[in-house]
């Protein structure tokens, strides 16, 4: 039923995926899928943003990354599943479904966290966004 199942992770907040993972892991084993294991980073491409990071600052941060979510993948995910690794720029949510479309995802599993700051009353929850644009099956696990 399922081919491709994505993962986004907060890489600094268990709570992304703590829940998540098993449930990601156990329909990867049932339906022989892959896993995709996405992190998003802020964009900080833009001039306004970019002008008050040291020069090669998002370099820097984007090889952090791929490292912590490569050890990541290597801790958690156990060998009989094939995972990727894949970092992106942006907003979550908008990320996440953009990325889905590109490894043309059959399934995304979401934790259902929130950490109640400012940016979620104005915006609401990424899960939430995603859910409402994705084209193709959301699964929010609690």
């Amino acid at each position: 039923m399922y081919r491709k199942i994505l993962l986004p992770v907060d890489l600094d907040e268990e709570t992304s995926w703590s829940k998540a993972l098993p449930t990601a892991i156990a329909l990867c084993r049932t339906f022989g899928a892959s896993l995709h294991v996405v992190t998003v980073l802020p964009d900080m491409k833009m001039p306004l943003v970019g002008a008050y990071f040291p020069k090669n600052f998002t370099q820097e941060t984007h090889a952090a990354v791929v490292d912590a979510q490569r050890a990541f993948i290597s801790d958690n995910v156990p060998d009989d599943v094939q995972s990727q690794s894949v970092i992106v720029d942006g907003t979550p949510w908008e990320a996440i479904i953009k990325v889905g479309k590109q490894l043309d995802i059959d399934l995304i599993i979401m934790a259902s966290h929130t950490k109640r700051k400012f940016v979620d009353y104005v915006l609401g929850p990424n899960a939430e966004h995603v859910v409402h644009h994705a084209k193709v099956s959301v699964m929010i696990v609690r």
